[in-house]
C-alpha cells in the first residue's frame, strides 16, 4: 500500500498515528505529496483525487481510498477492529463525534488558507472569527465530555489529538490549553505514545 501524505497535513496525521497503533505502518509505503489550493496537481487529479486532497491510500490492486476517516476504517478492519465499534450505538456515535471533529479541522484548515492565500485586500475577519469558533466551540463540547478523553485510545481521539496539533502548529498563540486543562492533560497523556510523539508536524 501507498499513502500520500504530507507531514504538515492533520488528516494524514490521523492516519499515520491509526497506522503505527494497528501495527501496519511498516505495510504502507509513505508518499509525500503536495496538494496546495490553485495549484494544479493534474496527475494526482488524473491518477490518485480529482479533489487533489490528502491523504489518499492506493492499494496494491491499483484501488485508491480516499478520506482520513474511510483510510483507517479501512486499516482498522485489516487490523482486527480495534479503534471504531463495530456495530450499535457507540458506532454511530463515534461517528457522530468524528464528523463533528472532521468539520473543526476543515473550518482551522480554512482559517489557514484565509490568511496564508488570500491577498490581505479580500480577506473577511468576520468570516474567519466565525470558523475559528466552529473549532473553538467544538473543542467545548468535548470538554464537557471527558469521558471521550479518558476511555481507550479510539478514532475520535486520534481525531482530537490532530486537532490539538494542528492549533500548537498554525495558531501557537490561540491559548487552549487555558481555555481546555482537560484537553491539555488528555494531549500531554497522548504525547506519551510515540504513534503521536512521532508525527508531530515539523516546525513551520
Amino acid at each position: 500500500m501507498k499513502l500520500a501524505f504530507s507531514l504538515a497535513s492533520p488528516f494524514a496525521r490521523k492516519v499515520r498515528i491509526a497506522a503505527i497503533e494497528l501495527g501496519l505502518s511498516d505495510k504502507i509505503e509513505f508518499v509525500p505529496t503536495k496538494a496546495i489550493p490553485v495549484t494544479e496537481n493534474e496527475e494526482y487529479a488524473r491518477n490518485v483525487s480529482p479533489l487533489r486532497k490528502i491523504p489518499a491510500l492506493i492499494l496494491d490492486n491499483g484501488q485508491v481510498i480516499v478520506d482520513s476517516y474511510v483510510i483507517v476504517e479501512y486499516l482498522d478492519e485489516l487490523a482486527g477492529g480495534k479503534l471504531i465499534p463495530a456495530s450499535g450505538p457507540a458506532k454511530w456515535q463515534a461517528k457522530t463525534d468524528h464528523s463533528i471533529i472532521q468539520g473543526m479541522q476543515d473550518a482551522l484548515l480554512l482559517c489557514r488558507y484565509e490568511k496564508m492565500l488570500r491577498p490581505e485586500q479580500y480577506r473577511w475577519p468576520e468570516w474567519f472569527d466565525d470558523q475559528f469558533k466552529r473549532a473553538w466551540d467544538g473543542l467545548a463540547r468535548f470538554e464537557a465530555h471527558p469521558d471521550v478523553l479518558t476511555r481507550p485510545l479510539d478514532v475520535v481521539q486520534i481525531g482530537i489529538v490532530c486537532i490539538l496539533g494542528y492549533l500548537d502548529f498554525r495558531f501557537p498563540d490561540c491559548g487552549w490549553r487555558k481555555t481546555f486543562p482537560k484537553h491539555a492533560a488528555f494531549h500531554e497523556k497522548m504525547m506519551q505514545r510515540e504513534s503521536v510523539k512521532s508525527t508531530v508536524p515539523p516546525p513551520a
